[in-house]
């Protein structure tokens, strides 16, 4: 694999310069705050297209005064060979359907999986949960704060802390519980391939296959 020479404890050379983890914690808080509160319709979509929203638009500001080549590459935007994307999306797909069979469903989820059976609020969820959502989560996680832990402390730190801050952001224990496991697939396949392409690949289809399965199961 591309990367697959690095060691868990050598610093990453692309690091993400602290002041574009302050630039994105700023954004988020105020422009993604005042966004969420100003929101006249607080139904989960409207809620999720917001919250997703002004997150990408903080990252990209966190991240393109670097440049537009240092903003790749400090975000691990870097091409990789198709086996190695299909390696991940297998990976997850096998995974993901193992720990959901560990314990009940989420309450986040279920309702989830219960707007989904509205035909109109299908594909605007769809989008959402399987376009911008598993997008911006990684550019945050494995992206800018990888990358800053990295580039400070080594991989090996980098990946245990954005694997349990992933897990952590989905707030309800439950579900925090079943997504760890993912999280840590997902960091472990940034390091050994040094790319955040095949992570947002795999995350994108497992989330799409899932709501597209309970839009299913729910017809």
């Amino acid at each position: 694999m591309n990367g697959s020479s690095n060691s868990l404890f050598q610093k990453d050379l692309n690091p993400v310069p602290g002041w574009s983890i302050l630039t994105f914690l700023a954004v988020g808080l105020t422009i993604g705050g005042g966004a969420i509160w100003l929101l006249p319709d607080r139904s989960m979509v409207p809620l999720m297209t917001t919250f997703f929203g002004t997150g990408l638009a903080a990252v990209l500001l966190a991240v393109l005064p670097m440049g537009l080549e240092a903003a790749l590459q400090a975000l691990a935007l870097r091409r990789v060979g198709l086996w190695q994307v299909v390696l991940a999306v297998v990976g997850t797909t096998v995974l993901s359907f193992i720990v959901s069979q560990l314990g009940p469903q989420p309450e986040g989820v279920r309702q989830i999986t219960e707007s989904v059976h509205n035909p109109s609020v299908l594909m605007p969820t769809f989008l959402v949960l399987a376009v911008l959502a598993p997008l911006v989560e990684e550019l945050v996680f494995r992206g800018l704060l990888y990358g800053w832990i990295a580039g400070r402390w080594g991989p090996l730190p980098a990946f245990v802390a954005s694997s349990l801050a992933f897990a952590a952001a989905h707030g309800e224990p439950a579900h925090i519980v079943l997504v760890l496991p993912l999280g840590f697939w997902f960091g472990w396949l940034r390091w050994r391939t040094n790319s955040l392409v095949p992570t947002i690949v795999a995350h994108m289809i497992n989330n799409g296959f899932a709501v597209l399965g309970a839009a299913w199961l729910g017809s």
